[in-house]
């Protein structure tokens, strides 16, 4: 019943709501919403009630268990940089801290391992539960790891910014895949922005910021169009526009890294740049594992390049 609960909010990814845009934009917002998960959670345990009669006694703690489950989930969901709009209705803002990525295997793996212990291990002695309490302790203690790295990193990137003298308007920092050790940043200035890389380990050495245009003109004419608002308003800024062919796309620079981007929207064409398309489109990410291995060699080496075409 945990893992259902625990699967729930999810699911939403299967409500077709229309376009490329509003799926995007609107998963992880009702479903994930800590006031309609406290409805949702007596109707739940109502439905086990009706599964296992015997268990009706227990009916106070099967609620806190289930929205325990639920809560937890969608807070964890907030760590992410994708954004969780736990508070919807009330406020439709996301909510993202963007210290952890959304698979990263030293945060999964001790769950993972205590949650099979207490499966297969014997009722007879308590070996199981103590490896399962371990492993959450352990998974709840580098979720705090990733809290305080981010502050490091982010105060690092501050400092070079301003030693650089590079003026800009806002940071965003994550960690790059599977790892919590090397941090990706992106700068937002006038033209454009900067991406980044530091690793826990470059101690106060100098962090090279490369340059990206973003062609925002590209967007006048559709400024008014509500994918483009809704995608400026969902990424908070962290945004670049470019052409492709004819295309007019929008990536979300906050998943990802230059110049493949998780979540790419055409929201226009060139051609007739007054004319909206009837419906905003994904551009398919294009994932290239080969830079798996330099991010790995930038943990512990500086003089690693981490750059398109490097």
């Amino acid at each position: 019943m945990g893992a259902i609960a625990g699967t729930l909010p999810d699911l939403d990814v299967f409500i077709p709501l229309g376009d490329a845009v509003k799926d995007f934009t609107y998963h992880r917002s009702a479903s994930h919403s800590l006031f309609v998960l406290a409805i949702l959670t007596p109707l739940m345990v109502w439905l086990i009630n009706k599964i296992h009669p015997a268990s009706r006694e227990h009916k106070g703690r099967w609620m806190l268990m289930i929205y325990l489950v639920f809560v937890t989930h969608v807070l964890l969901d907030c760590f992410t940089a994708y954004g969780t709009q736990i508070f919807w209705p009330v406020s439709t803002m996301p909510v993202s801290w963007s210290t952890i990525i959304i698979i990263d295997p030293l945060y999964t793996l001790p769950l993972l391992i205590g949650v099979i212990a207490a499966l297969v291990m014997t009722r007879e002695t308590s070996r199981g539960h103590l490896l399962n309490r371990f492993g959450l302790t352990v998974s709840t203690l580098y979720l705090a790891w990733t809290v305080f790295a981010k502050v490091i990193v982010e105060q690092q990137v501050i400092d070079e910014l301003a030693a650089q003298k590079i003026d800009y308007q806002k940071i965003f920092t994550v960690p790059a895949p599977f790892n919590s050790l090397l941090w990706r940043a992106v700068v937002i200035d006038d033209t454009g922005y900067y991406e980044a890389y530091y690793s826990v380990f470059d101690g106060d050495g100098q962090i090279r910021f490369r340059h990206y245009v973003s062609n925002d003109e590209l967007l006048n004419g559709i400024e008014d169009y509500w994918p483009v608002q809704r995608l400026q308003w969902f990424s908070k800024g962290f945004y670049a526009v470019s052409l492709r062919q004819k295309d007019i796309v929008i990536s979300d620079l906050r998943m990802g890294v230059e110049p493949d981007y998780a979540f790419q929207f055409k929201v226009g064409e060139l051609s007739n740049p007054h004319a909206k398309p009837a419906v905003p489109q994904r551009i398919p990410a294009v994932r290239d594992l080969s830079i798996l291995r330099p991010m790995w060699q930038r943990i512990w080496n500086q003089s690693v390049l981490l750059e398109p075409g490097v």
